[in-house]
């Protein structure tokens, strides 16, 4: 989950690797710290803490060398050893000469790190990732890709590393198994990073590395050779985000914006996807055939699971299909029945999700047709595919997924209109419906934004409770799930989602007027339902807060505060009601004085189990 830089080419390295860190930042922010080769000496600087410590103490670090530079950089979410500067990356051996950064979890490090002891190495850190400069340094005979191919054989877990040295200068060696790297091609100049967002200001041509695979990044060209040392040969991908994409565009937050980009995220994720009569998937995606079919088994983790449960509703009920919906990191512990007429859909905003990936491996040992919705074009999830619907939210930067989340549930949506029409469970003229249903959804979104100065005084009304109660029915029973993660991710707030039905088998004990409820009642077939769960709720002194469609004064005469949104189909009303409990744990959050963008303890993709 930590961020990794690489560089080398004619610009000046310190600068430019503490912008890309700057640019990884919601990666990790424990610690961080850049190596450069200056005139063939190695220079470091560590810090504890965010960016900003590290830019005051980089100062000194312009390099003196004439010709090619080249440095790597690290932003740091600590695994193994406190959030400190002496564990902070880049990590030496005991010369100096050979420098990592690392990502992952070397899971046999104790036993590494005793057999170096053993031949007189010395190990300054708390850190996993220090052998592995000692270990590529043991194994030097002159080339550096050669040390660090033997090292990583000895190596057992997950990485994502760079090391550079000043006995084999001229190069950036970077090395994956599991985390992400990515390769940015330029003129005279090539990069490294774990992550695109980081490269976006100087290259959009760039190569994806494989699992098992090094590159060698020179100054004019870049060489991929496999786990057996032999060349690979890869066409670069154009990714078509903007820098300015991602940057806060005079926003406060990168949250904040990227709530208010949902409707264009939306548009863009339908564009040339809808016309007037319905759904064209068919030149995208590669689905198995109306008999090679019987069953959906989706797979995610946190915000994207939501994003799934909601997606069962929408698949189940507009195709007919049976759904089955496993948290990504349990689903391969239960030896789920699968085969070839099963259809494994696996969504992650990053398309790198630890556990993800490993779902759909162990999805496509049983033979299971496999597809990713994922936001990253080229990402790991969509290499394993055998299709890949891609949502085009463009670079979310806060750790709290919002336009990723509802472009999922969009992409799902049309997943579930293209099933329906196959297997006729849909007709022509109610796909036609849902389309323009669909299609408005973008403007109806744009009128809850316009609510933004009311919900934030609701925030300032609620910021000082402790714990809420988030409910819903149906559909909408997952958003409540997400309307409560969203508070405790970035407000840390103590908040649980529940199925409005289950409130009496437990939740009901908690209510009084120290934790308000937050209730999804939108005008749908549920919503004397979840009046009725409203009721009960006031009957027992509790605050309501309630989501529903604009004009409904009955519900407004129960609760306390009331948030309205657009009248829709119930289908779509999840991407409606979702979008006032983000603006309100935003709100919240801020008026805690709490870092929405990065909260304490999490990391935007989750690359390690």
């Amino acid at each position: 989950m930590c961020g990794i830089v690489g560089y080398i080419g004619w610009r000046e390295p310190s600068a430019l690797l503490i912008d890309g860190l700057r640019r990884l930042e919601y990666r990790g922010y424990d610690s961080c710290g850049i190596a450069i080769l200056d005139n063939g000496t190695p220079r470091v600087v560590r810090a504890a803490g965010r960016i900003a410590n590290l830019e005051s103490k980089a100062q000194s670090l312009p390099s003196r060398d004439p010709g090619v530079r080249c440095g790597i950089g690290h932003t740091r979410w600590a695994t193994h050893g406190r959030p400190n500067e002496e564990n902070a990356h880049p990590h030496r051996d005991c010369s100096g000469h050979f420098l990592v950064a690392h990502n992952g979890i070397i899971e046999n490090y104790l036993e590494l790190k005793r057999k170096l002891l053993a031949h007189g190495h010395f190990l300054r850190t708390e850190t996993d990732t220090e052998v592995l400069p000692h270990l590529i340094e043991s194994y030097f005979t002159g080339n550096l890709e050669q040390a660090v191919q033997a090292a990583l054989r000895e190596v057992e877990g997950v990485y994502a590393l760079v090391a550079i040295s000043t006995h084999d200068k001229g190069k950036v060696v970077a090395a994956r198994k599991g985390p992400p790297i990515v390769l940015g091609l330029g003129q005279h100049e090539n990069f490294v990073a774990s992550d695109i967002p980081a490269l976006l200001p100087y290259t959009r041509q760039i190569v994806f590395l494989d699992d098992g695979e090094i590159a060698v990044v020179h100054e004019n060209s870049v060489d991929l050779l496999d786990k057996k040392g032999c060349a690979v040969s890869r066409t670069a991908q154009h990714i078509p985000w903007s820098a300015e994409m991602a940057q806060k565009e005079g926003y406060a937050h990168f949250m904040l914006k990227e709530m208010f980009e949902q409707p264009r995220a939306i548009r863009d994720t339908l564009c040339g996807r809808v016309t007037a009569a319905g759904v064209t998937l068919e030149n995208e995606l590669n689905l198995p055939g109306d008999a090679a079919l019987d069953r959906l088994h989706i797979v995610a983790c946190g915000t994207s699971l939501h994003a799934g449960l909601v997606g069962k509703f929408l698949v189940e009920s507009m195709s007919g299909l049976p759904v089955e919906i496993d948290y990504a990191s349990e689903f391969r512990y239960r030896n789920p029945r699968l085969g070839r007429k099963s259809m494994v859909v696996a969504i992650s905003q990053s398309g790198e999700t630890a556990d993800t990936l490993a779902a759909l491996q162990e999805a496509r040992d049983k033979g299971a047709f496999l597809m990713s919705i994922c936001n990253v074009i080229g990402s790991m999830a969509a290499r394993q595919s055998d299709t890949v619907l891609y949502t085009r939210a463009g670079p979310e930067i806060g750790v709290a997924a919002t336009k990723t989340f509802t472009t999922q549930i969009v992409a799902l949506y049309l997943l579930a209109l293209a099933l329906g029409r196959r297997n006729g469970f849909l007709s022509d003229e109610e796909i036609s419906r849902r389309v323009r249903m669909l299609t408005a959804l973008p403007d109806q979104m744009e009128k809850i934004f316009e609510q933004n100065g009311e919900i934030h005084k609701l925030g300032e009304r609620f910021c000082s409770y402790g714990n809420f109660l988030y409910l819903g029915r149906g559909i909408n029973f997952p958003i409540a799930m997400e309307g409560a993660l969203k508070l405790k991710e970035i407000s840390y707030i103590h908040a649980e989602g529940y199925a409005a039905g289950e409130m009496k088998h437990g939740p009901i004990a908690l209510i009084n007027r120290l934790m308000p409820v937050v209730a999804l009642a939108p005008r749908d077939q549920l919503y004397p339902k979840m009046l009725g769960n409203v009721e009960e709720v006031k009957a027992r002194d509790g605050m309501v807060l309630a989501v529903t469609t604009v004009g409904d004064q009955q519900i407004a005469h129960k609760a306390d505060s009331t948030i309205f949104i657009p009248e829709s189909d119930p289908s779509l009303y999840p991407l409606l009601t979702v979008v006032p409990l983000q603006l309100l744990a935003y709100h919240i959050a801020v008026l805690r004085g709490c870092d929405v963008d990065k909260p304490r303890n999490l990391a935007k993709s989750v690359t390690v189990e």
